[in-house]
């Protein structure tokens, strides 16, 4: 996994933790290091749920959580180099969906040891919901 900020962190800001995914308590994998701060980073303090570990450890820390969050029934659904998003369907139907960031604060050397985040955070509304339906054009009149 790539870790370089992009402006998909701004995302993050959508709610609190989580979204249904598990409680902060028993969402630290080994290797991951709580942080609720979220590195005082892009306003996502008390925003998104933080983990913190060493920059080299971010990628294969992602892919555990990656895992987890499969075991957990969310299923990766899109992202890019920095950004997973996840959709999870509801038992009453549609979606919630997740994203999960990794970040680094970029005014810092960004060498192995430096700090690296993943941030998570729920998608608000029905992910998976149809868009609404364009209205019908009339034909032309002949």
């Amino acid at each position: 996994m790539k870790i370089a900020i992009t402006a998909a962190a701004a995302v993050l800001l959508a709610g609190p933790a989580m979204a249904q995914a598990a409680s902060p308590e028993t969402f630290v994998l080994p290797g991951a290091t709580p942080a609720p701060d979220c590195g005082n980073l892009y306003g996502l303090a008390g925003r998104a749920f933080c983990v913190s570990a060493p920059l080299a450890g971010i990628g294969p820390l992602a892919d555990a959580y990656i895992a987890d969050l499969r075991t957990r029934g969310w299923i990766p659904a899109g992202g890019e180099d920095n950004r997973v998003v996840f959709v999870r369907r509801r038992d009453a139907g549609g979606c919630d969906g997740l994203q999960m960031q990794a970040f680094y604060d970029t005014s810092r050397p960004a060498g192995p040891e430096a700090v690296g985040y993943l941030g998570f955070g729920p998608i608000p509304g029905d992910v998976c919901a149809d868009p609404a339906a364009p209205a019908a054009t009339p034909a032309p009149a002949q």
